[in-house]
């Protein structure tokens, strides 16, 4: 299991890649399990009120967090770019320059199966 964890403005934000032979989420909406990596990852947006107000890049925000979309890839390659790709994508939703963003890969200890 990795934690890709992206971090710009003050704040920062963490998924995780679950690997080939770990097991991987089986909520609903969950990529079949077959998937040899799946990422799993939070989704937020800015909203006018309400959510949960957040201190990012110097300036108060109220943020509103969807559900978890776990995404399946075949190679770790693929899941970890679209990983970098996805908190770049979070940051930006909220004003965050997404070329900002620093990554830190941290692996951790397996859940297999």
């Amino acid at each position: 299991m990795l934690l890709i964890h992206g971090s710009a403005g003050g704040t920062a934000l963490t998924g995780t890649l679950f690997e080939r032979g770990e097991r991987s989420p089986t909520f609903s909406g969950a990529p079949n399990e077959e998937a040899p990596y799946v990422w799993v990852c939070d989704e937020f947006y800015e909203v006018e009120s309400g959510g949960t107000v957040q201190r990012i890049d110097g300036r108060e925000l109220h943020v509103a967090f969807e559900s978890p979309m776990p995404r399946g890839f075949d190679t770790r390659e693929q899941a970890v770019a679209a990983a970098k790709d996805h908190i770049r994508t979070q940051f930006a939703r909220v004003g965050v320059d997404p070329e900002e963003v620093e990554f830190e890969v941290e692996k951790r200890p397996s859940l297999a199966r």
